[in-house]
């Protein structure tokens, strides 16, 4: 009988995942959350880069791990956006001088959602920086979404059940960091102004099992 409740009890627990969704990684170790969360609202991560904060959707311990990872990389891209003019770069590729990063400056338009694809990363955390205009990013359901192509070179695009999707508007004063879990959509529409021209900068930082 016990049995039984104890699996009924999971069930229930499945279920009511399901419903509310997964969108990015799940860690189950709440002081690494509470850690994690204090550390990122501390700046301690910033090396002089107090341009932006971290969007309410970035993982925090996913970005508190990675940084401890990978400090030299971390610490390389946000030095460099704390002593970078990032609306005067030219369009691009910008080398991050001393690393092997390299930002990507897009001059670009938001799209209808349907010219939008979906994707992930295995190998790199997308750092997004809408420094001019405004960018609706999207995050997809893992339950309710699949592949629909191979992994290549370092992206996989999905299906998805659109009625799961969460979407954020960016502005200048925050940042997304999508993690390998964190399947998003990029460039999509947003209905809060009627100029969709945007200018992005996206780094690919390593990421580190």
């Amino acid at each position: 009988m016990k049995k039984i409740i104890f699996v009924g009890a999971l069930l229930c627990c499945f279920m009511t995942a399901v419903a509310q969704g997964y969108y990015t990684q799940y860690h189950p170790d709440k002081a690494l959350n509470q850690k994690a969360l204090a550390w990122m609202k501390s700046g301690a991560w910033r090396n002089g880069f107090i341009g932006a904060d971290p969007h309410a959707s970035v993982n925090a311990a996913d970005f508190y791990l990675q940084y401890q990872k990978n400090p030299t990389q971390w610490k390389a891209l946000f030095e460099w956006l704390s002593k970078t003019d990032l609306l005067s770069l030219p369009k691009g590729k910008n080398p991050i001088p001393g690393t092997s990063m390299v930002a990507s400056v897009e001059d670009d338009q938001n799209r209808d959602l349907d010219r939008c694809g979906s994707e992930s990363h295995y190998h790199h955390v997308d750092f997004q920086f809408v420094v001019k205009g405004v960018e609706r990013f999207g995050i997809i359901d893992h339950y309710t979404s699949k592949p629909n192509c191979a992994y290549k070179p370092d992206a996989i695009h999905y299906d998805y059940d659109l009625s799961k999707a969460l979407f954020y508007d960016s502005n200048p004063r925050e940042f997304f960091l999508f993690f390998p879990s964190d399947w998003h959509i990029a460039k999509v529409k947003t209905p809060k102004q009627e100029d969709q021209n945007i200018r992005v900068v996206v780094v690919k930082v390593d990421y580190v099992d």
